[in-house]
């Protein structure tokens, strides 16, 4: 009995250390540094190391090839070990760690790769991006790869297909897999992706499925009639999206156009659709707003640093600066000119043109004649893409708080005492100071808010363009049409015009051009104006009134 006991106990042992064996034989690497190492080091079969390392989109893959490739891949001895280092700027890094290599390196050696290897090695690269853990960089590689129509890279697609999780991902591989059969696959496999491109149609894959049919002409097989069809069919149905793209494109530039009008033109809406003020400096007040986000982008740039956290909020900072910066400087021009021009709009237009000319040069004096260029913060400086359409976030941004700016300036003319006060005094001035209301206050807090929103209008404008003294400019005269349009004095039909306006300009610029639209749109505002002299909201103001 203890016999038996005794071999049972040691066939155990024999067992569990054989397991553990195995267990440590199939334990996969950690990373691909460490998959590297042992490809460098030859610690394994190469076919099962490259194998590995295909499961890895590390960008570190595609340094260490380029470095072995020039001899910049060196073995270092450390007793009875291997170590495999990297040679960065004229020093050594361990290729596990990345840290440097503090060791003897009298001793190393440079490691060459063999040419076969060499060539697995440049496939490997040439699909590393497919496992890239940014499912952007993935997408984009699927579609690189399956343009290209080599047939080296449609079994690394197809095999990558099922682990696609993302479905924007998944698509592109589809895509990607569907472009490279039309040259590479059978009459079958080019029917079925030509099926798959017309239920799903790619603007991308128009021109792959254009060369196919051009290739089929002068066939008279079954086949390629069949094939012909097909692509007959992808192409309506590609057609047929591309027109969906354009309009969903023409109406979101549209929708920005018209937000960015709106900013500018809403300060314009109350100084001189309220007010009655013909104030020609408007757009010296928007480049005023662009200025200071210029100024407090610097501020922050060089008090934190380029790049840092805190560097990154500026432009959430900048907006209400801009605003008080602006408003400050309205309720400068309001003490010192606009107040003593009530009721003689030819004189106010005058001596703001004038003033207009001023602050021009003051800012040529200050910032010099050449524009100057804001950088975006990095969370408005990329796009989101839907379909085929990409939209740029600060667009989308400014659409947003064009929104906001609409809300915010209802509320304070219909739901606070100051709106009340400010409707008053622009409906009836001397009524409105009969009846205890402070008119000069209110006439002050109104111009300096209408210049204030001008500012706003600046500092959106320069995460889209640049800043310069003539900025403003650009936006003056559509500014008063916007105002002219939807009513004088009426904010909802500046919203609703400037609205209207931005898609009737980016409709029609596709079709005859920048210019030619411009005109087009100015000519139908001149007959919109004969037929509505009121615009589309006319009202009674103060300045009919009198």
């Amino acid at each position: 009995m203890k016999r038996i006991f005794l071999t049972l106990l040691s066939l155990l042992l024999v067992w569990s250390h054989a397991n553990a064996q195995d267990d440590q034989e199939v334990t996969p690497p950690t990373s691909a540094r460490e998959v590297l190492s042992n490809l460098i080091l030859e610690n394994g079969e190469e076919d099962a190391i490259l194998e590995q390392l295909s499961e890895f989109g590390d960008p570190i893959i595609q340094e260490v090839v380029a470095a072995w490739r020039i001899g910049k891949i060196q073995i270092a001895k450390e007793g009875e070990s291997s170590i495999a280092l990297i040679e960065r700027d004229d020093a050594l890094y361990e290729l596990l760690t990345d840290s440097p290599y503090t060791g003897d390196v009298s001793g190393a050696e440079k490691s060459r790769a063999s040419r076969s290897l060499r060539k697995k090695l440049s496939r490997l690269v040439d699909v590393i991006d497919l496992v890239s853990p940014d499912l952007n960089v993935r997408a984009d590689a699927a579609l690189k790869l399956g343009s290209s129509q080599s047939p080296d890279y449609l079994p690394a697609l197809k095999a990558n297909l099922p682990k696609q999780k993302n479905s924007k991902t998944r698509e592109a591989f589809e895509e990607g897999i569907q472009i490279s059969l039309l040259a590479n696959g059978t009459v079958a496999e080019k029917i079925t992706s030509l099926e798959g491109l017309t239920e799903s149609p790619s603007v991308y894959a128009r021109s792959f499925i254009e060369k196919l049919a051009a290739d089929l002409e002068g066939d008279t097989s079954e086949d390629a009639a069949i094939l012909r069809s097909k692509a007959q069919a992808a192409l309506k149905a590609t057609a047929s999206h591309e027109k969906k793209i354009e309009n969903f494109g023409t109406l979101f530039r549209g929708l920005s156009t018209g937000s960015v009008l709106l900013i500018v033109a809403y300060g314009l809406a109350i100084t001189f659709g309220l007010m009655g003020i013909i104030n020609m400096a408007h757009g010296e007040f928007i480049a005023i707003g662009g200025y200071t986000v210029f100024v407090v982008q610097n501020w922050f740039a060089s008090t934190y640093g380029v790049g840092t956290a805190v560097y990154e909020s500026y432009f959430l900072w900048a907006i209400p600066i801009a605003f008080l910066t602006a408003a400050f400087f309205g309720a400068l021009l309001e003490i010192g000119v606009i107040r003593f021009l009530y009721k003689r709009p030819l004189e106010s237009l005058l001596a703001t043109w004038g003033i207009s000319m001023l602050i021009r040069q003051g800012l040529r004096m200050k910032f010099g004649s050449t524009n100057v260029m804001v950088d975006a913060p990095q969370w408005l400086s990329g796009n989101v893409s839907i379909g085929d359409v990409t939209m740029p976030y600060a667009r989308l941004f400014v659409i947003g708080f064009a929104v906001v700016v609409v809300f915010i300036t209802w509320f304070i003319l219909r739901r606070t005492k100051i709106g009340l006060h400010i409707r008053a005094t622009m409906q009836n001035r001397q009524m409105a100071s009969s009846l205890g209301i402070p008119a000069k206050r209110v006439n002050l807090f109104t111009f300096a808010f209408g210049s204030g929103l001008a500012g706003l209008a600046g500092a959106f404008l320069s995460q889209i363009g640049n800043v310069g003294p003539e900025m403003g400019q650009t936006y003056i005269v559509d500014s008063f049409m916007v105002v002219v349009i939807g009513g004088v004095g009426n904010l909802l039909g500046a919203a609703i015009s400037s609205m209207g306006i931005g898609m009737f300009d980016q409709g029609l610029q596709p079709i005859l051009g920048p210019v030619l639209g411009k005109v087009l749109v100015l000519i139908a505002i001149i007959l919109f104006l004969q037929w509505r002299p009121g615009g589309l909201f006319p009202s009674r103001s103060r300045s009919l009134d009198d």
